[in-house]
């Protein structure tokens, strides 16, 4: 009887499982799909599940509206002495679609934002974490009010500080903002918790010095969590997608998201067009967390349990 009871919980939770799977992959189904459709498809009133006549229309409407050159590097801090107070350009690359272009701007503003934001975070978390320092208490306690603070209360000072930084409009401008996250530092500290002291004490009494004991000791035991806040990291710098329209502005520094909502606003009945473009924006997110998925689970878990 308990085994008939075993086997119809676990076929009831199995279900409810695959409904709540379907669920939340319908939309991304929706989106791929709609974006092979044709119009006349999309903008029937009977909603058709799967394209009747597939069609590339929509991605060569996304690839052939605007262009952009496919990398531009500019000369450090030469916006401080141009006339115009925009940077010099040392070198462009050819021209291509905007879309690849604002692909190549938001996966270079996520990847950085995340390497930098898990560096810093393991670092602080370690130190908050594992040293003894006046002021310790302090500054954990101002971290977590810290993530309790929206972005809308430091917009003004932010946008001044980029401005006379002269980082307006630039990648680093929603780059930087997001290095310093309080969750992150936040999530390595409760990680680098349970790292036992002896560990640190005998790899110090062997002669590291502290680079050392964080790289070949410390690091290695907090890369579950340091993998999970990659992948948040990512997702939070990919959709932020407020920062973004408040700090960029041109068209060659645009992201993949305010690329696609100035295709929408130019283009408000070409729903196949807005989901080939959000279907093109959505292939970086599900590699990356395909790639990290095995840290993203194991960070769950240890995060979860101490000791």
């Amino acid at each position: 009887m308990q085994s008939k009871k075993t086997t119809a919980y676990r076929v009831a939770v199995l279900i409810i499982v695959i409904l709540l799977a379907l669920l939340f992959t319908f939309p991304l189904y929706w989106i791929v799909t709609g974006a092979f459709k044709t119009a006349k498809e999309i903008n029937s009133t009977t909603p058709t599940w799967w394209p009747g006549e597939w069609t590339l229309r929509n991605f060569q409407t996304l690839f052939s509206k605007l262009k952009a050159p496919l990398w531009q590097i500019n000369v450090p801090f030469s916006q401080y002495f141009s006339e115009s107070g925009e940077a010099v350009v040392a070198s462009a690359g050819p021209e291509v679609p905007a879309a690849i272009r604002w692909m190549v701007n938001t996966v270079w503003m996520a990847v950085a934002s995340m390497l930098l934001t898990c560096f810093t975070a393991a670092l602080a978390g370690y130190a908050l974490a594992k040293k003894r320092f006046a002021g310790r208490g302090l500054i954990f306690t101002l971290i977590v009010c810290a993530m309790a603070l929206p972005k809308q209360v430091i917009l003004i000072p932010l946008i001044r500080e980029m401005s006379t930084l002269k980082l307006y409009n630039t990648l680093s401008a929603v780059i930087y903002p997001i290095v310093g996250w309080p969750f992150g530092v936040f999530l390595i500290k409760q990680f680098a918790e349970g790292i036992p002291g002896e560990i640190i004490e005998a790899a110090r009494i062997d002669g590291a010095g502290e680079w050392k004991t964080f790289r070949t000791i410390v690091f290695p035991m907090i890369k579950p969590g340091v993998g999970a806040l990659a992948i948040f990291t990512f997702i939070s710098s990919w959709n932020d997608y407020f920062m973004q329209l408040i700090m960029l502005s041109s068209t060659q520094k645009l992201t993949i998201s305010l690329g696609i909502a100035k295709m929408q606003a130019e283009n408000s009945t070409d729903f196949g067009l807005i989901m080939a473009g959000a279907a093109f924006a959505a292939l970086p997110i599900i590699i990356v967390f395909i790639i990290f998925q095995k840290y993203f689970t194991k960070g769950i878990t240890m995060g979860a349990v101490k000791g």
